[in-house]
């Protein structure tokens, strides 16, 4: 038996060392980062059901590098790139969570699924009892969507990779997952990923923004005698039926994800528990468990330190800090309208990461006032800015695919 040096035995090792300086530091600060983000998901400051599973998945892809054929460095995880049939299929039976990205990931399947799970959270009582109130919200939360897209086309990315990452602006990440699929498969790994990280930080950065530009008193505002009408069963399980209807006649690109989305929907209006049960917690948890999981294993050095995802960086965030401001603006402008009434907090509701934006201003109302109740007005523009950020989607598939 031949002798085994240290870094032939310790190949994770051996390749940081053979690796470039730059794929190095990035490796290195990779796993550093995932660490960072299981921290900050079990203390609840950033989303712990996606950010542990995806910081884990993170540092083990950056640490479980190894040679394959020919001296070619590479890991037993995905390979997210592989086109060719013959390859995929012999790929398959080698890298674990290969069978997972290729059948379920990179076809959208899994965004279905987590939209099934959302469907069934949804209450669409809120948005039918208060339409206008709550599509104004979540139009002006849309913002960054728009600005962001000519600002990237003149970053020199293509309007198709300009939509992809413009569509982080809506705060939805299956929706990121699937426009940026369609329109920029180059570019799918990097988008999504960007935009689920960027998705967490929601949790940590709007509060901060909400006390910047928004008055204590104001943060305060109840709103709990606001009356609405009484919505019933019946009544919800229609809307869902005709606004999926009509939302897939007028946009079939992006049909799978508007029935997904209503099937959860149907389901809870129904009153079918047992498939409640399954699309709300089995669908839900196993595909946000999975989808963490596969995004964090997506975050591989030589992917990341692409130039180009420098770009991504900056666009994602600026998409996500003007949709909040243009969700306080929208608040604001109901505030007035309303005779000072309306609690211009729940502006940053319309950002649809649901329900996580709509749960920031709640706390942060019962913080400035222990008897403020707005979550139903912030659900309400919760739940509006999920079907805009549909909308808006599937308007840039139809137009730019």
């Amino acid at each position: 038996m031949e002798t085994l040096s240290f870094l032939d035995l310790f190949q994770g090792i051996a390749t940081l060392v053979a690796s470039e300086p730059k794929i190095m530091i990035g490796r290195i600060a990779l796993m550093l980062l995932g660490f960072a983000l299981i921290y900050l998901g079990s203390k609840n400051v950033l989303e712990p059901l996606l950010m542990i599973p995806m910081g884990l998945g993170m540092s083990s892809i950056n640490a479980g590098v190894l040679f394959l054929e020919a001296g070619k460095m590479g890991t037993l995880f995905v390979d997210p790139l592989m086109s060719d049939a013959v390859d995929l299929v012999n790929i398959m039976q080698i890298n674990w969570l290969q069978p997972i990205y290729t059948l379920t990931f990179s076809n959208g399947l899994i965004a279905c699924f987590v939209f099934m799970g959302i469907g069934v959270l949804l209450d669409v009582g809120y948005v039918m009892a208060r339409p206008f109130q709550s599509m104004i919200i979540a139009l002006f939360a849309e913002l960054g969507t728009i600005v962001v897209f000519p600002i990237a086309v003149v970053l020199g990315l293509t309007e198709q990779e300009a939509a992809a990452v413009a569509t982080i602006g809506g705060a939805d990440g299956p929706m990121v997952l699937f426009t940026s699929l369609v329109l920029a498969k180059n570019l799918f790994v990097p988008i999504t990923v960007v935009g689920y990280l960027y998705l967490g930080l929601t949790y940590g950065g709007y509060p901060y923004l909400i006390k910047w530009l928004i008055p204590k008193a104001l943060q305060g505002i109840d709103m709990s005698s606001e009356r609405s009408p009484v919505i019933s069963r019946t009544q919800k399980l229609v809307f869902a039926v005709v606004a999926c209807t009509l939302l897939c006649l007028l946009f079939p690109v992006a049909a799978p994800l508007f029935f997904s989305l209503f099937v959860g929907v149907a389901v809870r209006e129904s009153g079918l528990t047992s498939f409640a049960n399954l699309l709300g917690e089995t669908f839900l948890y196993g595909a946000t468990f999975f989808l963490g999981l596969t995004l964090g294993v997506l975050c591989e050095a030589n992917t990341l330190l692409d130039p180009t995802v420098l770009k991504l960086l900056l666009l994602g965030i600026l998409a996500l800090l003007i949709s909040a401001l243009g969700g306080i603006l929208g608040g604001y402008v109901l505030y007035f309208a309303t005779g000072k009434k309306f609690n211009p907090m729940i502006g940053i509701a319309g950002v649809s990461c649901v329900p996580t934006t709509a749960k920031v201003v709640q706390k942060i109302a019962t913080s400035a006032n222990p008897s403020a109740i707005i979550l139903p007005q912030a659900l309400g523009a919760n739940v509006s800015g999920v079907i805009t950020s549909a909308i808006i989607a599937g308007t840039f598939v139809a137009m730019l695919r």
